[in-house]
């Protein structure tokens, strides 16, 4: 996943969770994730951290302008065990990073999933 105005690698593995199973495991009872590694949970326009051992940067996105293309809309820091996020509404796909991970990424910015 890449910030498309500057190129920068936001997470590289970027793991596509688009299954029922994949999207209700996401990142629970894993142990941590790691520095420059993202899980993309799509659909999806909210999240719990429930059973999760370490706090995440959560990014919710919207449709950008192609094929694979993403808006950022709402950026959450340091989102820590045990919490529950409300929907955002428009939110079609959430980007977990790890807890600092989403610190350069604001509103408005354009992502692309590389292949």
């Amino acid at each position: 996943m890449v910030r498309t105005a500057d190129n920068r690698v936001i997470a590289d593995p970027c793991v596509v969770a688009d299954t029922i199973v994949s999207r209700f495991k996401g990142l629970m009872g894993r142990p941590s994730l790691d520095a420059g590694h993202g899980l993309l949970i799509e659909p999806c326009n909210s999240i719990h951290t429930f059973f999760m051992r370490f706090a995440i940067d959560v990014v919710y996105l919207g449709r950008g302008e192609g094929a694979g293309s993403y808006k950022v809309m709402v950026v959450r820091a340091g989102v820590k065990p045990w919490r529950m996020d409300f929907p955002i509404f428009g939110a079609k796909a959430v980007l977990e990073l790890p807890n600092g991970g989403a610190a350069n990424l604001r509103e408005g910015d354009t992502l692309c999933l590389l292949s």
